[in-house]
């Protein structure tokens, strides 16, 4: 099916008629209701939600709408004289410290659930890593993330990763934790 003139003016006629998009998809035929629903958006006809809510209140609500409406012209005629001075490029603001969406974290492994053996390895892993930025990472580069991602001195660990996994063997042993250990900490 494809929208030929004659198929989107019967579409805006039927739309401007109040037909909802389901008979309108019938009389048109080949077409669905979303379909019909997408081309009214595309074509940037009213919605026609607002403008029956708003006719069913005429007598309340244009009142109000009048009153707005005339001062809003004021500042328009005010606008050409701001415009009239030399608009001077505003300098963009420093990137602004990233701050967690509102859900909380997975529980995280803190040092002491660790065992040592898996953060000496860490420690000397960390020492080595290749200290790659996102665009380095491959599918062969250990993906463990260090610092902070809001900071210059962030970057990823870069060593070889363990065979099926997205960490080198020292950060799999971080990462990948036994069941009875999470388990433990969830209490």
């Amino acid at each position: 099916m494809s929208w030929t003139d004659e198929r989107v003016e019967m579409l805006k006629k039927m739309w401007g008629e109040g037909q909802s998009a389901s008979q309108i998809a019938k009389e048109l035929g080949g077409v669905t209701r979303n379909a019909v629903i997408g081309k009214v958006h595309r074509l940037g006809l009213s919605n026609r939600a607002t403008a029956s809510a708003t006719a069913k209140q005429e007598p309340k609500a244009k009142p109000a709408p009048k009153a707005e409406a005339k001062p809003k012209p004021v500042p328009k005629a005010a606008e050409p004289a701001a415009k009239a001075e030399p608009a001077v490029p505003k300098p963009l603001p420093a990137r602004k410290q990233i701050i967690p969406a509102g859900q909380p974290l997975p529980p995280q492994p803190s040092a002491n659930e660790i065992s040592p053996e898996a953060l000496a390895k860490v420690s000397e892993i960390e020492k080595k890593a290749k200290k790659l930025s996102l665009m380095e990472l491959t599918e062969r580069t250990c993906k463990w993330p260090v610092g902070d991602p809001a900071t210059e001195d962030f970057w990823f660990c870069g060593l070889p990763v363990q065979q099926g996994k997205p960490y080198c063997e020292a950060h799999v042993g971080v990462a990948f934790q036994p069941m009875s250990s999470r388990r433990d900490r969830r209490r």
